[in-house]
Order: structure tokens, then sequence, then C-alpha cells
């Protein structure tokens, strides 16, 4: 049994998926987890399937430097247009999805209410090469993989808003020191 960063207060309403020492960019992994958590699943597998396509963009937000802007980032709101389409880790990503929602059916949860509660990416070691360089030097040729775990909830229906009218009354803390005072001879 393998240990999860998070574990769900229901366990019976949620179905994981992790993958270890996955060799795709840590860096793009985690723009995808954290573009795509909160998603609906079905939301998320279709963009998923829209940047392998290049039809849409992952938006970066953490790790942005030397990254161009895209006109398809607008459509994501990202901040300053900076996205890219990083094919090998959605793929990996989406696989890892795609588990999780299989996972979620054979323990007899909904696919159409499942939502991604939970998408972490972890660095993973680094795979170690090397390359030859001027001078009769070697320098490092690192690899840096990925280890990935995502958690699926089934949403609970919406519970319907209380009334307006039975609004409790907020007392504030001078309210509650002029209650404690007591007047004398008035």
């Amino acid at each position: 049994m393998v240990r999860y960063s998070v574990e769900p207060e229901v366990p019976e309403k949620t179905s994981k998926s992790r993958g270890s020492h996955l060799r795709v960019h840590f860096k793009h992994c985690r723009e995808i987890a954290h573009y795509t958590k909160g998603m609906k699943v079905n939301t998320a597998l279709k963009h998923l399937d829209d940047v392998l396509a290049f039809k849409a963009v992952i938006p970066f937000v953490k790790f942005t430097g030397g990254i161009g802007r895209k006109a398809q980032a607008k459509q994501c709101k990202a901040p300053g247009n900076i996205g890219r389409w990083p094919v090998k880790a959605t793929a990996v990503y989406r696989d890892l999805l795609k588990n999780a929602i299989a996972n979620a059916e054979t323990k007899g949860l909904d696919a159409e209410n499942l939502v991604i509660d939970h998408a972490q990416c972890n660095r993973a070691p680094p795979g170690r090469r090397r390359t030859y360089r001027a001078h009769g030097r070697i320098g490092k040729y690192a690899s840096q993989p990925a280890h990935i775990e995502i958690i699926l909830k089934e949403k609970d229906e919406a519970v319907e808003k209380m009334d307006e009218e039975a609004k409790p009354v907020k007392i504030t803390k001078k309210m509650a020191a002029m209650r404690r005072f007591v007047k004398v001879g008035a």
C-alpha cells in the first residue's frame, strides 16, 4: 500500500491514481496538475485532448522563464498569456487521470460527478547522464522526472441556500462592551 500526501475524509467517495519516477519533465507536470485541479473530470480530459491536438494551451504560472506568449493562453486567462503544449507530459497525466476514472467506476462511483480534488506533482531523483564539453571536460546531462498523484472525489448534491429573512444579529466588540457596562444612578 503506497502512501498519498493527502488522505480523503470519505474514502468511499474517492478514487486515487499515482505514477512514480515518470520520465516526463517535472515542471510541465506541475503546471498541468495546477491547472486541472478542481476541474470536473470530463472537462479536464477534453482540455488535455485539445492540448494534444494543439487546439488549447496549458497556462504556465510558476515556471515561466523563457516561455513565449501564446494567443491561445488568453482562453485560460493565463497571466501574461504565457503557455505551452507539453505533449508528452499531457499524455502521461491524461493516462493517469483515465486510470483514476476506471478506479472510480470499479468502486461504483458516477463518472459524471467526479471532480479532481487533489493533483500533486513532486520531483523524482534525476536520471544522470554525461555530455562531453570543450577542453576534455565532462558536464552533467540530467533528466528531471516526476511523481504524480491524483485523487478524484464524487461531488455531492447542491444544498439549498438559507432564507435571507432569518439573519442572525452580529454583535460587535463595542456592543458587547456596552452591554457589560452597568449604569449606576441614572
